[in-house]
């Protein structure tokens, strides 16, 4: 128990050391402090990984363009789709190592940032043999990220999610935490409305799962606060396409990205992601559709806690979060994400009874152990049976 402890405490250490050290920079005065980061760390030869939205950000393009002027080698790097497969990483470092690049630019959502942090943790690894497989060495090659969603959260986490077939991939290294993150709210303001709703559920669902998981501390639970008051103040600017609202989103999904990056996720997103691949439904929508039905059935079922600080903390823990969404009442207020999902007026797929059984045997239980009420397959099966539509 004391080395279980003892290994919890540096944990949280080495997160915290993370978090502290990631600078985070602006697009102010034309991105000068993007040419700062380049001249630092000595730049000749960048990857720039990014998905199509980066065509709708014109100020950026002519920096780039700027940059190129000025004699760093800009080598890009687009082959791949959200939910990103394991192929797509593998072409990736073929590109990088090929063309003799020497630091990674990641713009774009949370598939284009994974994707560049696996360029980067398999930069340094044998090309012969299945990255899957190797033990991860960390490297030093520069990286800066820049998310043009308010949502995902990679910029902050040392996790990343890639799929082999449809089967995902959790990649886990501290190693992959980008050292500079630029946040440029004007990102956002081309997004597709079904983006702009999903991305920010996502955030959202980290910042809930993060504040009730069993690895939470008050480092945690203080960036999940703060996730969660942004996200909730800043709702309808931000889906209004206000330059403060888009502001306040972004700054809310990175505290949300900070506090997951401690706790890791629990049984939302471990059971969302079959509803990604399987349904085709963007990654946030269908963590917030696991939630909305989680949330109130954790209320009724605390005596399953398996929070090793008791049933009365994970009590505790439930009426702060009720609180913080505006309700005195605990039960009340674990419907609050329902009536967020329906304001937003997103689909509840119909699916078929062997689609169901496909749902409950894709849950990961690694991720079980992180979430403080217990979960067998037939309490999966009925959660899953009431997060979604049946013929």
């Amino acid at each position: 128990m004391a080395a279980s402890l003892l290994n919890s405490r540096i944990q949280r250490i080495r997160c915290t050391v993370f978090n502290m050290a990631q600078k985070i920079i602006t697009a102010k005065d034309g991105y000068k402090e993007l040419d700062y980061w380049l001249n630092r760390n000595s730049v000749k030869n960048l990857l720039l990984v990014c998905d199509r939205s980066i065509e709708f950000h014109k100020e950026l393009n002519n920096h780039l363009a700027k940059v190129r002027d000025s004699g760093i080698n800009i080598v890009r790097f687009s082959g791949f789709v959200p939910n990103p497969q394991y192929e797509s990483v593998v072409a990736g470092v073929d590109v990088f190592i090929n063309s003799g690049c020497d630091s990674i630019f990641a713009v774009g959502g949370g598939s284009a940032i994974d994707v560049a942090k696996c360029i980067k943790l398999y930069s340094n690894m044998d090309r012969s043999r299945s990255y899957l497989t190797q033990e991860i060495v960390p490297n030093d090659i520069p990286f800066i990220v820049m998310p043009t969603t308010a949502g995902s959260g990679s910029e902050a986490t040392r996790y990343a999610v890639i799929y082999l077939g449809d089967e995902k991939q959790s990649i886990t290294s501290e190693s992959i935490i980008p050292g500079t993150v630029i946040l440029d709210h004007n990102c956002l303001k081309t997004l597709p409305p079904y983006q702009k709703k999903s991305t920010m559920m996502d955030a959202l669902s980290h910042a809930v799962e993060s504040f009730w998981s069993v690895n939470s501390n008050e480092e945690s639970k203080e960036y999940a606060r703060l996730a969660i008051s942004g996200v909730l103040s800043n709702m309808d600017g931000y889906l209004a396409n206000t330059d403060e609202g888009n502001h306040g989103m972004l700054l809310a999904a990175h505290k949300a990205s900070q506090a997951i990056n401690i706790t890791q996720t629990t049984a939302g997103h471990a059971m969302c992601y079959k509803i990604t691949s399987h349904l085709g439904l963007a990654h946030g929508h269908a963590a917030i559709l696991c939630n909305r039905v989680l949330y109130p059935w954790m209320v009724q079922n605390t005596d399953k806690c398996i929070d090793a600080r008791g049933e009365a903390y994970l009590k505790d823990t439930l009426n702060e979060l009720a609180s913080m969404f505006g309700y005195k009442d605990v039960l009340e207020g674990s419907y609050c994400l329902e009536n967020i999902f329906s304001k937003l007026d997103l689909e509840i797929p119909q699916v078929s009874d062997k689609e169901i059984d496909v749902l409950k045997n894709s849950v990961n239980p690694v991720r079980l152990k992180n979430h403080p009420v217990k979960l067998d397959v037939d309490t999966i099966e009925i959660l899953y049976r009431r997060i979604l539509t049946t013929d």
